[in-house]
């Protein structure tokens, strides 16, 4: 080999290898460069929320990622202590401090500060001993994560003794057992009480006015019925929502309260509200509470809505054994069942066969007698308003699967509708539709006085 050629191979093996020599200088440049540690970024407090009533209080931190929360309870005084990771100090969260409301039966006042980094503290000032239930919330509806705090009572009290403890005298003296059982509940080891009093066969005779004030109408000899009034959605979950603003969880609640005062004005009824605030009740509790005080009737108040607004009229609904009887039916009642998402329950404390067992047992004897109480409701609600159909529908909602009473769920109006969302708001038309379902539960009875018969 001459020079020139040996000059030539080692030209091209120098060139051959630059590019190795760049890479590798390359890679050496990228290992050289300082490793920053990656910061993790505080979540976004975007709203909070509180929501006290006599079951329970809620709070609710509403953020733009999920959060890990760790929580204890001490005593003498009562505490609940919330630490929230993965959030700083924030303006928003005096926001939570000023929600406190001095009624509320369980929350005296609340403390907020930064624990350690990236560590909230959230120091609750208690009323009463509590059970708290601690979970979060994946995205849905309108909402982002939520962080709910949920305070039970340590001891929940029994929906039938606080049924009786907000009767009047009155009442009590109508039902010689509710006498009984308020002796009872307010005297639970007998302190006091002398004797059991002796229930009669029968009780003073049944009345039934139209409305309070006016002269009582004879239902024949019954026992005091109990009436339970379900106020759809609450807390956390509107319902539908109107295009003025209107919250339908608001409109069904002043409804449903305007019931409830005409029925107990009625000697021999009395009515149950399963939610008598703004607050959030899970569908199976809904049916559970009206079984604890044994109602007869239980009866489901909504105020529609429809992806076309020009969609209108009352409506009368009862469970379904065979699917629904329409295609707006079943959308409706695929909407109603997901109350739970959007109100939020703990999936992970709540007991499923129970649920199960309460929504599973619904008899076509039942379905039967809530389908002549639908007729009766749809009769007298076609007198305040035009009716979406002229017959009483069907659909699975899960709130109507109470196996032993007569349920129903009324529709009052299409809160989706403007015109109709103008009318749920007045207080007037809301009376107009007490009556209506007020004279509709009075037909009933009078068809099937043996679902109303002394024991």
């Amino acid at each position: 080999m001459d020079r020139r050629t040996a000059s030539d191979n080692s030209g091209r093996s120098a060139e051959l290898k630059a590019p190795a020599r760049r890479r590798l200088l390359g890679a050496a440049t990228i290992l050289l460069l300082p490793v920053i540690p990656r910061v993790a970024m505080a979540a976004k407090l975007l709203a909070v929320r509180t929501w006290p009533a006599e079951d329970y209080t809620r709070v609710t931190l509403e953020l733009d990622s999920e959060l890990r929360a760790e929580h204890f309870t001490l005593e003498n005084p009562h505490r609940m202590v919330v630490d929230i990771q993965g959030m700083e100090m924030n303006p928003a969260l005096n926001d939570l401090v000023r929600k406190v409301r001095p009624d509320d039966p369980y929350i005296s006042s609340l403390r907020v500060a930064q624990n350690r980094a990236n560590v909230i503290r959230i120091v609750f000032d208690l009323k009463q001993a509590i059970a708290p239930q601690v979970f979060t919330l994946k995205p849905v509806g309108d909402y982002k994560f939520r962080l709910v705090l949920d305070l039970y009572p340590k001891v929940a009290q029994d929906p039938l003794t606080a049924l009786l403890k907000k009767m009047p005298q009155k009442k009590l003296d109508e039902d010689p057992l509710a006498r009984v059982l308020n002796d009872i509940s307010n005297n639970p080891k007998g302190t006091g009480m002398t004797a059991m009093p002796v229930i009669p066969n029968s009780v003073a005779p049944a009345t039934g006015p139209s409305s309070p004030g006016k002269s009582p109408t004879p239902l024949g000899r019954r026992r005091m019925v109990t009436i339970a009034l379900d106020a759809g959605h609450g807390g956390e979950d509107p319902g539908a929502i109107g295009k003025g603003g209107t919250r339908e969880k608001d409109v069904v609640l002043a409804i449903a309260q305007k019931l409830k005062a005409r029925i107990d004005a009625t000697p021999g009824m009395r009515a149950y509200l399963t939610r008598d605030g703004d607050y959030f009740v899970p569908l199976h509790v809904r049916v559970e509470k009206a079984r604890r005080v044994k109602a007869d009737l239980f009866v489901s108040i909504h105020a529609d809505a429809f992806p076309r607004p020009t969609a209108g009229g009352s409506s009368v609904y009862v469970l379904s054994e065979r699917g629904a009887s329409s295609t707006a039916a079943k959308w409706l009642a695929e909407k109603e069942n997901s109350a739970d998402l959007i109100g939020g329950i703990n999936i992970q404390t709540q007991n499923q066969q129970v649920a199960k067992i309460l929504l599973d047992l619904s008899t076509s004897a039942q379905i039967k007698d809530s389908t002549q109480l639908a007729s009766n409701m749809l009769d007298q609600l076609r007198n305040v308003y035009r009716l979406h159909k002229p017959q009483v529908e069907n659909a699975g909602f899960a709130v109507l699967r109470a196996p032993d009473m007569p349920s129903i769920l009324v529709e009052t109006a299409f809160i989706s509708n403007p015109t109709e969302e103008q009318m749920l708001r007045s207080a007037q038309t809301q009376d107009r539709f007490a009556v209506a379902m007020h004279t509709g539960i009075q037909q009933f009875f009078r068809a099937n006085p043996h679902l109303a018969s002394t024991g």
